[in-house]
Parts: C-alpha cells; sequence; structure tokens
C-alpha cells in the first residue's frame, strides 16, 4: 500500500475516536528512516479545546487503539515502527488555523530565499493574511509571503 494510502487510512480510522475524545490529528507520516519503516502519528487538542496539551496517557490510548486496528486489520504489507505522540512545545505551524490560534506567540521563521537580509528570523506572529505571514521582529512588522516559508515553529522560551 503506497505511503499516503497508509496515511489516509489511518486518518479515516481514528476520526470517530479522536472526535470524541477532543484530540484531532495534527499529522499523520509513513516513511521509512534508515533501515526502519515508521508509522508516526502526532495528536493535537482543537483550538477550541479547554486543555491546550495532549496528554501521555491520552497518546497511550491511541497507541493501544491502533494496535489493535492495524493487528486486525492487516493492510501494511511490511514491518514498522509506530510512534503516537504530540506536536511538542515546539510545534510547526501547518494548519491555516495555526495562524490565528499562536497569535500573539513568537515563532522561528526560516525562508528558502533571503527576506530583509536574512533566511531566518524569528518574532512575534501577528497573523496571516492574503498568503502573507506578518511577524513583529525588533519592533518592525516583517512581511514573508507563505510560500517562501520552508518552515515555522513556535519559539521554546525558557
Amino acid at each position: 500500500m503506497a505511503r499516503e494510502d497508509v496515511a489516509g487510512k489511518i486518518k479515516e480510522m481514528l476520526a470517530p475516536y479522536l472526535e470524541d475524545k477532543d484530540l484531532e490529528l495534527y499529522k499523520v507520516e509513513y516513511r521509512k528512516e534508515g533501515k526502519d519503516w515508521i508509522l508516526r502519528v502526532i495528536l493535537d487538542k482543537p483550538a477550541d479545546s479547554e486543555n491546550e496539551y495532549v496528554s501521555i496517557d491520552e497518546c497511550e490510548d491511541v497507541t493501544r487503539l491502533l494496535n489493535d486496528i492495524l493487528d486486525k486489520e492487516d493492510f501494511i504489507d511490511r514491518s514498522y515502527k509506530l510512534e503516537v505522540s504530540s506536536p511538542g512545545l515546539d510545534r510547526e505551524l501547518i494548519k491555516e488555523s495555526d495562524y490565528e490560534r499562536f497569535k500573539g506567540r513568537i515563532v522561528e521563521v526560516r525562508t528558502y530565499e533571503k527576506i530583509n537580509g536574512s533566511k531566518e528570523h524569528e518574532g512575534i506572529l501577528l497573523g496571516k493574511e492574503d498568503g502573507i505571514v506578518m511577524i513583529e521582529e525588533d519592533g518592525n512588522t516583517i512581511d514573508i509571503p507563505a510560500d517562501s516559508i520552508s518552515k515555522i515553529n513556535l519559539a521554546v522560551v525558557f
């Protein structure tokens, strides 16, 4: 089964369970890393959830459920390692709703080409409109075309 098909089937199988548990899929990856195949399921909380973070218990519950389903369905034709986790403190912003949800937080942005003389920026996320991500860096607003961004993550600030 193709990698995209595996990810799609996992999304389909988990959707009813996650909806009932105040969880959503952040990302599903099925890929080769070194000599191993990894099935990585990353869980998130909906933007309107009372809790911002996915608990270890929730990851364990989904791991058990997925193991049972995958053993029964047996549609993956090679051995793999299953990982279930949360996006983490330095989560990548991948959904459009992330730009509203994390407005006001510090982000790290990497771009394909230089913007204002640099490919790396860190600043306060102001939002995203019409394909432009706006951040405040050192008191200045920087407009970064979304298609120029190679990666944007929340910054971990201690």
